[in-house]
């Protein structure tokens, strides 16, 4: 079941974590949420504002700041919605093309994706949890197979 967290212009403007510290400050454990969470972004704009959400200079700083201080929030994010996608068009360079979707910028694409695998990779070690079948997981919900032998690599540090 998705969770749902609340973000309101004032959070967005004040680059407030709050709603996302306080819903984590509830579990010990990170990944009880995993991809439960999705955002509910309220950000008024005028009727001639056509911009995404991604494209607008406030909502992405706060994804920015999200991301600095929660790098491994990813895996928290409920993909099937689109919340991932919609993370992830935060941080990386992109375009909008009516029929064809979102296209990421490749090489920054495959930049965030290796990074994010690194840190994530970390993270589950240290949280103790298996991170195999979760990392090759997430890296295929951005279009990317991990293979066998980079993650044996990973696994040596």
């Amino acid at each position: 079941m998705a969770v749902i967290i609340p973000l309101t212009p004032s959070h967005l403007h004040n680059l407030d974590l709050s709603p996302v510290t306080e819903l984590l400050a509830q579990t010990k454990e990170p990944l009880t949420y995993e991809q439960k969470l999705q955002f509910d972004i309220n950000y008024p704009r005028g009727e001639l504002d056509t911009r995404e959400l991604s494209e607008i200079p406030e909502v992405r700083l706060w994804f920015v700041r999200l991301d600095a201080v929660y790098p491994w929030i990813p895996c928290l994010l409920e993909p099937k919605s689109g919340e991932l996608a919609r993370y992830t068009a935060m941080l990386v360079p992109h375009q909008f093309h009516r029929s064809e979707g979102i296209q990421y910028n490749p090489e920054a694409l495959e930049i965030f994706v290796m990074g994010k695998i690194f840190i994530l990779h970390d993270w589950l070690k240290k949280q103790g949890i298996s991170s195999q079948f979760r990392l090759k997981s997430l890296a295929q919900l951005w279009g990317y197979d991990l293979e066998d032998s980079f993650l044996a690599l990973l696994a040596d540090f």
